[in-house]
């Protein structure tokens, strides 16, 4: 008897194959939206997406087919099993379509298909399920999924019924199929990863419509650390510790470390040390671009562009990552983007480093942390707890302080009342402070207060930009009329930019985002063009303030001259990188090295080997930032009195 005849295996056929179906419209849907940007070769992206899709179905057929194969006859022949089988072949066909339209929904937001992003969503569903009812028609779209189902499943009565009154083979035969399945399944775990064969190099957009969706997101969820050493190219200890010292030797640094790669050294800041107040304003997805001063002319942002000219402004700046907790990372704790989770998600192992709020607790500061939505998003009040920080989010605010909120948390000229009352009770202290802000309006459903532009809420980006603006002149307004305003830095830098997709893995451009620094009474407005990225921000501040400390910060002071090679360090989970502000090297696993030379014009791609200067510096620095990490190197160590004391002279 053959057994794809049988009425078990031609039911499973059915449903797999109408899962084939839908992987295939749905990558020629996503094809379709991106097909100039994916460039031509399209028989690969649908030949390596076709063993995705069946690598995928190998793993979700498997239950079913045991059920199906192992299923009594007196069962099967039963007529509510077949009630039974016709709901499952409905609720299959509901999933498909569901699964579809969330991959639609993810690739026009991020522009890839299912991964980390996607499994952090599910792991804080509240805030995801609300901000998807309040940016989409979520009870619609459910409900037109649920009658295209049934609508199918109905016109699948004819071959729905030929596969049910197909013969059904003996047991022996059956539980030899059920085997076949199993071995089916672990050829497939053996022969596919997350990365290969479909990440190869070469286009971004062909590897992420090779890919399958679902496939992608288990992978995620299993792969959601990736550790350096077994993944990655690396080099021998004694070349990487002589690079990351050559790359951090700014002449006020003196290393103390005891093992070549450990990092940590005495800075040495010149000046006599002061403690202005610091407030640090992360806003959320904020692209660079999007400023008027850069050439964008919707008058989006006039309050940054009116602050640009009082600051001193950094406008080659880069964000580290793709997303909110990459930027706090490289922010608080000066540390290239190490493949797999960030520090701040690491549950159990996101606490204790010497970061800036550390820093600056020592020498008496109040380190606060306030953020517009709820903290136990993203584990940011476990990571800044942990890390010398109290935490003030939204549910430390009263309702009735709370003007408007959306999923995300309370709308920015919220956050920034709370602020200035944070503020005001430590200047009453006498207490310096850095308040270190995360914004939350500029990120969908793009809701804020009514009547404060001339964009209605909820329409889109364009109007969260200028709402975001809107704000942060507002709050500058009113911190100009505190008595602590002449003694404090107000430092405003995104977390990362609104979009990183691209071509490439990489795409360089996509990461610039602005950095003001703005202290009028104490800092000079001037524009700087030096290649930067988050990692310098510490630093840099802690240098303003003429302030001495041990580091083991991978940042430098920007306002240093010093002759040392520019560099920025970006990554996106796998891909790590490293732009020394004409060409790009990249890091992937399975020890893939890459360049893209001219990487902000024609980016040409092509292979490189350790050896090529560029590979071996981008090498150093996450080799480094990786082996630190887990040889627990980079700990907050309380100052010393004596001669290594930092802080005071």
């Amino acid at each position: 008897m053959d057994v794809f005849k049988t009425a078990p295996m031609r039911f499973l056929l059915l449903v797999t194959g109408l899962w084939l179906a839908i992987f295939f419209l749905t990558r020629t849907v996503l094809l379709l939206t991106h097909l100039g940007e994916a460039g031509s070769g399209f028989a690969s992206v649908f030949g390596i997406g076709l063993l995705y899709d069946l690598g995928f179905l190998t793993y979700a057929a498997l239950p079913m087919g045991l059920y199906l194969l192992l299923c009594p006859p007196a069962l099967w022949r039963r007529r509510g099993h077949r009630w039974f089988l016709q709901g499952l072949l409905t609720v299959s066909l509901f999933a498909m379509l569901f699964t579809s339209v969330a991959e639609w929904l993810f690739w026009d937001e991020f522009g890839v298909r299912f991964n980390f992003i996607a499994v952090d969503y599910l792991v804080y569903s509240d805030e995801v399920l609300n901000n998807l009812l309040e940016s989409y028609p979520i009870g619609t779209l459910l409900s037109i999924l649920a009658v295209v189902a049934v609508a199918l499943s109905i016109a699948l009565r004819k071959p729905f019924n030929a596969a049910l009154d197909a013969p059904l083979p003996p047991l022996r035969r059956r539980l030899v199929n059920a085997l076949g399945l199993l071995i089916v399944a672990g050829l497939s775990m053996q022969l596919l990863s997350q990365d290969a064969p479909r990440a190869q190099g070469g286009n971004a957009y062909q590897n992420e419509l090779a890919s399958n969706g679902p496939y992608q997101f288990f992978a995620a969820f299993r792969n959601n650390e990736l550790d350096y050493q077994q993944f990655y190219k690396t080099l021998p200890s004694d070349v990487v510790a002589k690079e990351i010292r050559a790359e951090l030797s700014e002449p006020n640094a003196r290393f103390i470390g005891q093992d070549p790669q450990d990092i940590r050294r005495i800075i040495d800041n010149p000046g006599t040390p002061r403690t202005p107040n610091i407030v640090l304003v992360t806003i959320e997805s904020f692209s660079a671009k999007y400023m008027g001063s850069n050439g964008d002319g919707r008058n989006l942002t006039p309050n940054l562009d009116a602050l640009r000219k009082q600051s001193l402004y950094f406008n080659n700046f880069y964000a580290t990552g793709t997303r909110t907790d990459r930027g706090l990372e490289a922010i608080t704790l000066a540390i290239p983007p190490t493949p797999g989770r960030s520090i701040v998600k690491r549950v159990g192992r996101e606490s204790g480093f010497a970061s800036l709020g550390q820093q600056l607790n020592a020498v008496g500061y109040d380190s606060v942390f306030v953020y517009g939505g709820r903290g136990y998003f993203d584990n940011m009040n476990a990571f800044f707890s942990g890390n010398g920080y109290r935490v003030v989010d939204q549910s430390s605010v009263d309702e009735s302080q709370i003007h408007f909120k959306n999923a995300w948390g309370m709308a920015d000229e919220d956050l920034y009342t709370q602020t200035l009352k944070l503020a005001d009770a430590d200047y009453a202290k006498q207490q310096p402070f850095l308040l270190q802000l995360m914004t939350t309006s500029n990120h969908r459903p793009y809701t804020f207060p009514d009547n404060r532009i001339d964009i209605k809420s909820g329409k889109g980006r364009d109007g969260a930009v200028k709402y975001t603006d809107y704000a942060i002149g507002q709050f500058l307004e009113q911190a100009r009329q505190k008595p602590w305003f002449d003694n404090t830095i107000f430092v405003f830098v995104a977390d990362h930019t609104a979009g990183s997709a691209g071509k490439e893995d990489l795409p360089i451009a996509n990461y610039q985002i602005p950095l003001f620094i703005y202290a009028p009474a104490l800092i000079e407005a001037r524009e700087s063009a030096q290649l930067a990225s988050q990692i310098d921000l510490a630093p840099t501040l802690l240098g303003l303030l003429n302030m001495d400390y041990q580091s083991t910060f991978f940042g430098r002071n920007l306002l240093q001259d010093n002759p040392l090679p520019p560099r920025v360090v970006v990554g996106n989970y796998q891909h790590l990188g490293l732009f020394d502000g004409k060409d790009l090297a990249i890091l992937s696993p399975r020890q893939g090295l890459r360049r893209h030379d001219d990487a902000l014009s024609e980016s040409r791609e092509s292979r490189a080997e350790a050896s090529d200067p560029l590979i071996t510096r981008a090498i150093t620095y996450y080799q480094v930032a990786s082996y630190g990490f887990k040889q627990q190197l980079l700990g907050w160590k309380p100052p010393k009195t004596g001669t290594d004391a930092v802080g005071q002279r």
